[in-house]
């Protein structure tokens, strides 16, 4: 059975592709485009063209304010994370919820480090067949674990394709957290409880009063679909519980960010001033 959440893989990396085109882009990336299917893939290429773009933008804007520089800065942002941990050493990386990122193919840092891409089946298939098309197959030191963190076993997912919990891991979870129920999150976190001493963690997360609807934070649109019509958005948390969250599965929040630092670490170097979401965050956390 189809999971609903496998086609939301689409969107961010359209406006990643999109980003590209402007002047300066926040998360430079010549795959963005190609490991799209190919209606979508036709979508990223018309955005070469501004009217293109700037209908994008306003539609997204308009269901989420802030939210086309929100999906281009938590991924500046975790890819900075990850950078800063492989320059400290980190032994592997583990992508949970991979969805149609190219980290592992446009990061030089990454050359000689065996990376892990979880996804949803559907996903995971259409991932190798995008890079099957553009490069011949999944390019060594990639493996690919088609996985539902609803009902599978992680931890056994990744100890059979050599993942286990030995060395020291970095792990991205972006944009994941929201479509889970709570046991699933917690399931995942009794799973990262085990990693390694001196690994790392990168994650995203919805605030928890949007989705309990005290607060819209501009983004009615986003919340009547995702989470009243759709129900595919099922998890959040408050940003000031996350440190205590992490603290039981022996985890160490070290950096919490939203639109305030996105603002401050890259839209305004960039010389950019449009809004930034402030429905979700963004962690990074050390073992």
């Amino acid at each position: 059975m189809n999971n609903p959440a496998e086609r939301t893989a689409l969107g961010p990396m359209v406006i990643v592709a999109a980003d590209q085109y402007a002047t300066t882009p926040l998360v430079p990336d010549p795959w963005a485009a190609t490991l799209l299917p190919a209606p979508t893939r036709f979508v990223a290429a018309a955005t070469r063209w501004s009217p293109v773009r700037r209908v994008l933008r306003s539609a997204t804007d308009k269901q989420m304010a802030g939210g086309w520089e929100s999906f281009l800065c938590r991924k500046r942002y975790i890819d900075d994370q990850l950078r800063a941990a492989i320059a400290k050493g980190v032994e592997a990386v583990v992508i949970l919820g991979a969805g149609y990122d190219s980290r592992a193919y446009r990061l030089p840092e990454l050359s000689g480090i065996p990376v892990c891409e979880v996804d949803l089946p559907r996903n995971s298939a259409a991932k190798a067949a995008a890079l099957n098309r553009a490069c011949g197959g999944v390019p060594a030191g990639v493996t690919l674990v088609p996985l539902d963190f609803e009902t599978d076993d992680l931890a056994d997912s990744l100890q059979r394709n050599g993942f286990g919990t030995r060395r020291r891991t970095f792990y991205i979870w972006e944009a994941v957290t929201q479509y889970l129920t709570e046991p699933a999150v917690r399931q995942t976190f009794e799973y990262l409880a085990h990693a390694a001493p001196g690994s790392g963690l990168a994650f995203t997360f919805i605030r928890e009063d949007f989705l309990a609807g005290r607060q819209l934070y501009g983004a009615q649109r986003a919340r009547e679909q995702f989470v009243v019509k759709d129900a595919l958005w099922r998890f959040g948390l408050d940003p000031a519980h996350v440190g205590p969250f992490l603290a039981k599965y022996g985890w160490r929040e070290v950096d919490q960010v939203g639109p305030a630092e996105y603002t401050d670490r890259y839209l305004r170097p960039a010389g950019r001033d449009d809004p930034v979401s402030e429905i979700e965050r963004a962690v990074y956390a050390e073992h």
